[in-house]
């Protein structure tokens, strides 16, 4: 079944995107919760339409990103955990601390859930890196270093 996305959802598509899904996915789990609709003929044309109207707005957004993307991928992030004196952290760093400290680092808004680590876990002290999804196709790759406090 073709179904258009509303929203992004990782691993089948970002919004706006007409894909296709097994008509149990779509009919039990997509539509119900609203995260897409049905890909007919009349939605089809509406979703071309709100595209072409939005074409600008994509172009701007997509500028931004990218220009986003430049000024990350230069910066290096320093996130502070506690440490044991073996050198281990207590806990591990996760998105949530990496997008905290961008903002208070460098003022910059990232979304948590767009932010990707690369290790496994980030359970020592050292220097990582994580992929950060700006929009669709646009990536950065920060690297970000966990520090003693």
């Amino acid at each position: 079944m073709e179904i258009i996305l509303n929203q992004d959802i990782p691993k089948l598509g970002f919004k706006d995107d007409i894909v296709k899904v097994k008509n149990g996915y779509a009919n039990n789990f997509l539509i119900p919760k609203g995260l897409a609709i049905m890909a007919t003929a009349t939605n089809k044309k509406v979703h071309a339409e709100n595209l072409k109207q939005k074409s600008r707005k994509i172009e701007k957004m997509v500028q931004e990103a990218e220009a986003l993307a430049k000024k990350l991928e230069v910066l290096t992030v320093k996130v502070g955990a506690k440490v044991a004196s073996s050198g281990k952290i207590f806990g591990s760093v996760n998105n949530i601390q990496i997008a905290e400290a961008i903002k208070n680092q460098f003022d910059y808004e990232i979304d948590r859930k767009k932010i990707v680590i690369d290790a496994e876990s980030v359970k020592e002290l050292g220097t990582y890196t994580a992929k950060i999804n700006l929009y669709k196709n646009i990536n950065a790759v920060v690297n970000f270093e966990v520090i003693a406090e």
